[in-house]
């Protein structure tokens, strides 16, 4: 008979690799089973000639996210700043501009508008409970009502609301109406506030890991690497008196403890016996994930710098990407330049195939950084809701009514299966330390003797 195991693991991005390592240091026996061929889960750097790398998934890290800078810390991997000098570029109703800071110039009326409205979006957010949202003194309220509800409502000039529309696109990965307002005011609360998440310095972009994200996911994996089991897509989860089955094609696995950190959309493919919870099963259902493309140029050199630009784009809907920003190394031997291309602009893109993509993309980048941008050495562009394993990035989203009426179901162990992934977390939900904070919180219900 197969060696009962003390936890399974199902999934070995930041998630299950952090509750992997808390479980290795206190000597119990698990494994970890990942539908991949790789580590790393929603990070993925691929490598191009000549040591060229890109982040096709989460890249970067920034202040209060202390576990990923601990753990950098701790597997001697370095980080650098993102670049941030220079003028930045506002693509707003087909005329171009250049400013600096973080609010571009535009009219004063519709300047003064974006200020009320991110001040206020922070005002109440800061009146979320972070470990229950669903008990902020308005809760019922804003979870009854979009986030584009709110925009649309507060945003009076059409040259704000673009802006902004622009804006909370790339920080949520998703059209501003499929989002709740009570989670929307969450996920600010849950990474400081909407300065931080908008922002380089002193922001959530402010920095990169040296050779890339998947450099931290592998050498946090290192030491119990042997441990992983690749290419195991988990089919079915059978919880006995004292035991857990998991199961898939070939496999099949016994252990006392399972923890889940896989994304919520991936957990609806897995049969359950017995079932999962009904509140547990239709929270599940109801969480869609975030649709984000990573569209980039690579050069011999990042040439917009010596022109005097910063690499970063603001564009509405008439351009076919969000925002673009510096992706380059921490040595600028070469230069690569990173298009957000996000919810419904992201599903227009990328119904085309590769050649049109690679055609679109790169007039929007000779737009922004002139002739020389129309010629990269490599162009990849990579969409995440096209990955079996993801179905999205950059986390699942609670609709209107999801967190008033299911609560942190998701969260909460059901049997002997722990639930972790970003999507637990309630700091820095949706980010990778959320996702670690939440491995190692599921760990700790497991070592502490939580049931």
């Amino acid at each position: 008979m197969a060696e009962l195991l003390d936890t399974i693991i199902v999934g070995a991005g930041f998630s299950g690799l952090a509750a992997a390592r808390l479980l290795q240091k206190e000597n119990k026996k698990f494994i970890v089973l990942e539908a991949r061929d790789r580590v790393g889960g929603r990070t993925h750097t691929r490598y191009l000639k000549d040591q060229m790398y890109v982040d096709l998934g989460g890249q970067w890290i920034g202040p209060t996210q202390d576990r990923m800078y601990e753990l950098a810390k701790e597997c001697g991997i370095n980080w650098y700043n993102t670049y941030n000098e220079g003028k930045n570029i506002l693509d707003l109703n087909k005329t171009i501009r250049t400013y600096t800071g973080l609010i571009p110039k535009m009219d004063v009326l519709s300047l003064i508008n974006i200020d009320y409205v991110l001040k206020k979006l922070d005002r109440m957010a800061k009146r979320i409970p972070l470990d229950k949202p669903w008990l902020a003194p308005q809760a019922k309220t804003w979870d009854s009502l979009t986030l584009e509800a709110f925009v649309r409502k507060h945003c009076y000039t059409a040259n704000c609301y673009k802006v902004v529309r622009a804006g909370l696109e790339t920080v949520y990965a998703s059209e501003l109406n499929e989002v709740s307002l009570l989670h929307a005011l969450f996920y600010i609360r849950s990474g400081t506030n909407l300065n931080c998440l908008l922002s380089i310095d002193n922001g959530a972009q402010q920095h990169r890991i040296k050779g890339g994200m998947q450099t931290l996911a592998e050498a946090v994996a290192k030491p119990f690497y042997e441990l992983i089991k690749f290419n195991c897509p988990v089919k079915r989860i059978i919880q006995q008196t004292d035991t857990v089955s998991v199961e898939g094609d070939g496999f099949s696995f016994q252990a006392k403890k399972v923890i889940m950190a896989i994304p919520p959309v991936l957990i609806n493919h897995i049969e359950f016996t017995p079932a999962l919870p009904m509140y547990k099963s239709q929270l599940i259902q109801k969480l869609s994930m975030g649709i984000v493309g990573k569209v980039f140029g690579v050069y011999e050199k990042p040439f917009w710098r010596n022109q005097g630009f910063s690499g970063q784009v603001v564009a509405d809907e008439h351009a076919p990407f969000q925002t673009f920003f510096d992706s380059s190394p921490a040595d600028s031997s070469y230069g690569v330049l990173l298009a957000f291309c996000i919810a419904d602009r992201a599903r227009a893109f990328f119904a085309n195939d590769e050649s049109t993509r690679k055609k679109i993309a790169l007039e929007a980048f000779g737009k922004y950084f002139g002739k020389e941008a129309t010629q990269p050495v490599h162009y990849i562009d990579h969409c995440w809701a096209d990955e079996a394993w993801s179905r999205g990035c950059y986390a699942g989203l609670y609709p209107a009514g999801a967190w008033t009426n299911f609560q942190n179901t998701l969260a909460q162990p059901t049997g002997s299966i722990h639930w972790a992934g970003t999507e637990t977390a309630d700091v820095w939900y949706g980010y990778i330390e959320g996702a670690v904070r939440a491995g190692e919180r599921a760990a700790n219900e497991i070592l502490k003797g939580r049931v």
